[in-house]
C-alpha cells in the first residue's frame, strides 16, 4: 500500500480563543486533486497553510499530525521546512500582488526560488525561470521575465505565481483561492492550466475555494468544511450530484446558476409599462490622460434604467464597467455624451448644482472595508447621509439608523461596534444601510458580492431584491460573474473595451447570445456538472490548439 502524498490526522488550530480547525483528518494521494470548499471562516485556508507549516511562529496553537511528501510538518526543523516549502510542496495564494515583490523582476524572483533549492548558477536559474514562465503560457517569456509585477495583468500575475511554484518540480501544489479575483475567461484559463500541469507532471493539487463551481471544474474529490470540521467528503460527481449532508445541499442551493430565474421581481414601486426612464445615458464617453497617453475607458455607451428594475452590466476587467457606473452617479465627469435623471440633464452640471441629486443617486462599492471608516462606529457611518441632509436631532438620527440596521438584517444593538468586528457580508449590509439612509431612487452596485462566499452572496442578493420590491429603487448591478447577474437582472448589457457589444432582456441575452464575445463569456462560466466541465475543457483545448 502506497503512502499518501498528504496525510492529515486530527488537525486542530487555535488562534487565541478562536478554534479555526477542529479535529480535521483527510488524505491526498499522489497525482490526485482535492477541493476544499466552504464558507468564509470554515477553516479552509488555515488548514491549507498548515500543510507547509506556515503557522509556525505566528502564535497559533497547532496540534495533530500533518505529513506532506514524507515530511512530518509539526516535527520538522527549520531546514526541513525550507526543503519542503517550494521544493516538495508549493503554495499559490489568492492575491499575487501581495506575494510578488514589486521591486524585482518576475524572472529574478522565480530564479531566486530555484536557487534556494538547487546549487546552480544565476544564468541557469534565469533560464529555468524563462522555461516555467513559457510553460504556464506567458507569451514572449524571455522578454516578460524582465518585467516587474505591475506590468502584468491579474491573470498573468497568477500565472507567474504558478510558474514560481513549478520551478522546483514540487510533488504538491496548494492553491488557495487562486481564481477569486479573476474574470470568468481568465479563471477558465488558470483552471485549465492547473489541470494540464497535474496531468503532465503527476503532481497532487489541493484547491481551496469558496466557489463550488471552480471545484467542480478542477478536482477529483471534494471536502466540504464548516466551522473547522469536515462535513462531507467524496468524489466530486457524488458530492455535487447527490450530497448526503444538509449543509452541503444548502451550500449547493446558494450557488448562482445560468439557468436559474431572477431573485425577486419588480415590486409595487416599479415603473408601469411605457413609463419614461429614471436614468438615461446617451453616447457617454470617458477619457483619461492626454495626447499620446490618452485612454478611452468608456466609448459611446447608451442605456436606460427604469424605476423598480435592475440593469446588469457584465464584462471583464478593463471593460469600463466601473468607470461607467461612477459616471451614472456623477462620481466621474463624462468627457462627452448626455446623462439625464428624471428627465433633467445632469451630465454637464457643475458640482454645486449636483447637490440636490446626490441623495437620490447612490453607489454600493465592492470593498466595504475601504468604504467604511475604521475609526468610526458603524452607526455613525450609517448616520452620515442623515447629517449631510441637515438632520440634527440625535434621538431621531439614532432611531433611524437603528431601524436601517435592522432592515438589512443586523442587530441595532451593534450601533457602537466598529467595522473590523463584522464579517465581510455584514460589512456589505452596513454599506447598503448607509446608502438607504439617503433614501435613493437609483443605486449603482459595483461588484457588491464578488468577495463573498456563496451563501452570504445569496443573502445580500435576496436583500437587494427585497428592498427594490418594497421601495421601487432602480438598480444598476455591475459584476464579472455572469451567473450572479442572471439572478438579479431584468435586462443586461455586455461591455468590452469600453463599448456595449450586446444588451437586452436577460432571458434573451443569456438564452440566445448574438455577439461572439457574449458567447465566449457564457461558455467560461463554471458548471456544477464535472462531466460537462471536462467536455468544455476539451473544447477549449482544441480551440487553443487550432
Amino acid at each position: 500500500m502506497t503512502t499518501p502524498l498528504v496525510q492529515v490526522e486530527d488537525l486542530t488550530i487555535d488562534f487565541g480563543t478562536v478554534r479555526a480547525v477542529d479535529g480535521l483528518s483527510f488524505t491526498l494521494e499522489a497525482g490526485a486533486a482535492l477541493g476544499v470548499v466552504g464558507e468564509s471562516g470554515s477553516g479552509k485556508s488555515a488548514s491549507a497553510s498548515a500543510l507547509l507549516g506556515l503557522h509556525r511562529g505566528t502564535g497559533a496553537r497547532v496540534t495533530g499530525t500533518v505529513r506532506v511528501a514524507g515530511t512530518d510538518v509539526g516535527a520538522a526543523d527549520e531546514a526541513q521546512l525550507r526543503a519542503l516549502r517550494g521544493g516538495k510542496a508549493a503554495m499559490v495564494f489568492q492575491d499575487p500582488l501581495s506575494s510578488l515583490d514589486p521591486y524585482y523582476t518576475v524572472g529574478d524572483q522565480i530564479a531566486e526560488v530555484y536557487r534556494v533549492h538547487n546549487s546552480v548558477s544565476r544564468r541557469a536559474a534565469r533560464a529555468r525561470a524563462v522555461e516555467v514562465l513559457d510553460r504556464v503560457g506567458i507569451p514572449d517569456a524571455a522578454r516578460r521575465a524582465r518585467s516587474r509585477p505591475h506590468e502584468f495583468s491579474g491573470g498573468m500575475r497568477q500565472r507567474a505565481l504558478i510558474a514560481m511554484a513549478l520551478a522546483c518540480e514540487p510533488r504538491l501544489i496548494v492553491a488557495d483561492e487562486p481564481t477569486t479575483a479573476l474574470d470568468v475567461t481568465v479563471q477558465a484559463q488558470i483552471l485549465d492550466l492547473l489541470h494540464d500541469l497535474r496531468r503532465e507532471t503527476g503532481m497532487g493539487l489541493l484547491l481551496v475555494t469558496h466557489d463550488v463551481g471552480v471545484a467542480a471544474e478542477s478536482v477529483d474529490d471534494i471536502l466540504v468544511m464548516r466551522h473547522g470540521r469536515a462535513v462531507e467528503r467524496g468524489p466530486v460527481s457524488e458530492v455535487l450530484g447527490a450530497p448526503s449532508r444538509p449543509y452541503t445541499r444548502e451550500l449547493l442551493a446558494s450557488v448562482p446558476r445560468l439557468d436559474g430565474g431572477r431573485v425577486g421581481g419588480p415590486g409595487p414601486g416599479a415603473a408601469p409599462p411605457g413609463a419614461g426612464p429614471l436614468l438615461e445615458a446617451v453616447g457617454l464617453r470617458r477619457e483619461f490622460g492626454r495626447g499620446a497617453r490618452r485612454v478611452t475607458a468608456v466609448d459611446g455607451v447608451s442605456l436606460t434604467v427604469r424605476a423598480g428594475e435592475t440593469l446588469g452590466i457584465v464584462g471583464e476587467s478593463g471593460s469600463g464597467k466601473t468607470t461607467l457606473g461612477r459616471m451614472l452617479v456623477r462620481l466621474e465627469d463624462p468627457t462627452a455624451g448626455r446623462l439625464r435623471y428624471g428627465g433633467r440633464e445632469i451630465g454637464s452640471l457643475p458640482e454645486k448644482d449636483l447637490r440636490p441629486f446626490r441623495r437620490e443617486l447612490q453607489m454600493v462599492f465592492q470593498d466595504p472595508v475601504a468604504s467604511l471608516n475604521p475609526r468610526r462606529s458603524v452607526g455613525e457611518s450609517v448616520a452620515d447621509p442623515l447629517r449631510a441632509a441637515g438632520e440634527t436631532d440625535e434621538t431621531r438620527i439614532r432611531d433611524r439608523v437603528s431601524g436601517l440596521l435592522e432592515r438589512v438584517g443586523l442587530d441595532a444593538g451593534r450601533y457602537e461596534r466598529y467595522p473590523h468586528e463584522f464579517s465581510g457580508g455584514q460589512r456589505q449590509r452596513i454599506g447598503i444601510a448607509r446608502v438607504l439612509a439617503a433614501e435613493p431612487k437609483l443605486i449603482v452596485c459595483d461588484e457588491p458580492v464578488s468577495a463573498l462566499d456563496v451563501t452570504t452572496q445569496a443573502q445580500v442578493i435576496a436583500l437587494l431584491a427585497e428592498l427594490q420590491g418594497e421601495l421601487g429603487i432602480g438598480l444598476v448591478f455591475i459584476a464579472h460573474d455572469l451567473a450572479v447577474v442572471r439572478q438579479v437582472s431584468d435586462r443586461v448589457a455586455v461591455m468590452r473595451q469600453g463599448r456595449i457589444v450586446e444588451q437586452g432582456a436577460v432571458d434573451e441575452v443569456y438564452g440566445s447570445p448574438q455577439d461572439p464575445y457574449t458567447q465566449q463569456l457564457l461558455a467560461a462560466v463554471p458548471t456544477l456538472d464535472p462531466a460537462h466541465a471536462a467536455a468544455r475543457r476539451a473544447t477549449r483545448s482544441e480551440l487553443a490548439a487550432a
